[in-house]
């Protein structure tokens, strides 16, 4: 693990016209397979199971999952069993993400999209803890209680490094924002962009995931109108500004996560919503890994991205 991520300035034609100072956060470089906000959460989860003497982990995702490839690898790493319950059939063991997690010796339990709604449903998950005795459930995406702590140490390694105004995120399960926001203390603004259509799903979660002492905080927003359409959704026009900004940064970027927090801050600066000498730090969540499967399934051009390569042949 690399630690503190490091911190860099973005060197952008758009943000000296309106004198803001841009810099990111490249937890995307923490590590080179479980990058991002998936080891800062699954950081509390992993040492939660060893304390419960758990022989291995259950979590749930769909068949591209960023959080099913890393749950695999980290479950490997620390010699712990995973079991994913994927939504969707299983000719999908064979894709990009799910091969790798098979490499890492993930189980898998395809079920389908009404069995799926259930992973929140108290009775499903006392149906699983009987069925999976000797091994801890965590959440879709990593995100409960378990996974704030890791999380708010993005604030303390920031601390450190800078003096800054924003922080940046996109947010798809809500548990990297409420990380942010408990550790934070209302010190500075947290802008989180919703990758995802909801009409109030988001703010209930980080909500409930909040401690009451955190209640209070207001220093931070829910930007809803920047998803491009809903989860996983983009356009030809979203990938190339994504793609022009990648050339002219040379910071990695892609299309369902960091890329439309990238997207959001564009429009964003180009509006004047933050003033001059303003300074805000992005933070880069990770997800590199969703290019193979994007590639795959030819929603991008993979001579315009930096796709990731698939297992090796075992």
């Amino acid at each position: 693990m690399t630690l503190p991520s490091r911190l860099e300035q973005i060197d952008c034609s758009l943000f000296k016209k309106h004198r803001v100072n841009v810099f990111i956060k490249r937890d995307d470089l923490i590590h080179p397979i479980i990058s991002g906000n998936k080891w800062r959460k699954l950081k509390g989860n992993l040492a939660e199971a060893k304390r419960q003497n758990k022989k291995g982990i259950v979590s749930f995702g769909g068949a591209y999952s960023n959080h099913i490839h890393a749950l695999a690898y980290a479950c490997h790493q620390h010699k712990l069993s995973s079991i994913g319950i994927i939504r969707g059939e299983s000719q999908y063991q064979d894709n990009f993400t799910l091969s790798w997690a098979r490499y890492w010796q993930m189980q898998f339990k395809f079920v389908d999209r009404k069995t799926y709604r259930k992973r929140h449903e108290k009775d499903y998950l006392a149906e699983l803890a009987i069925m999976y005795p000797d091994h801890f459930v965590v959440p879709e995406g990593g995100t409960n209680s378990f996974a704030l702590s890791g999380v708010g140490e993005v604030i303390s390694e920031l601390n450190q490094q800078l003096d800054y105004d924003t922080i940046m995120l996109p947010v798809g399960s809500g548990g990297t924002i409420s990380g942010l926001i408990k550790a934070d203390h209302d010190q500075h603004e947290i802008l989180g962009v919703a990758v995802l259509k909801q009409n109030g799903y988001l703010l209930d979660e980080i909500t409930q995931l909040l401690p009451n002492t955190a209640h209070h905080y207001g220093n931070w927003r829910l930007l809803e109108d920047f998803h491009c359409g809903g989860y996983a959704k983009f356009s030809a026009q979203h990938c190339q500004r994504i793609i022009e900004f990648i050339d002219e940064s040379q910071i990695p970027f892609e299309p369902v996560y960091s890329g439309k927090m990238l997207l959001a801050l564009l429009d964003l600066v180009e509006a004047e919503y933050f003033p001059e000498n303003h300074t805000i730090v992005l933070l880069h969540t990770g997800g590199l890994q969703g290019l193979g499967g994007l590639a795959e399934r030819k929603l991008i051009k993979a001579t315009q991205w930096l796709v990731p390569s698939g297992p090796p042949a075992r």
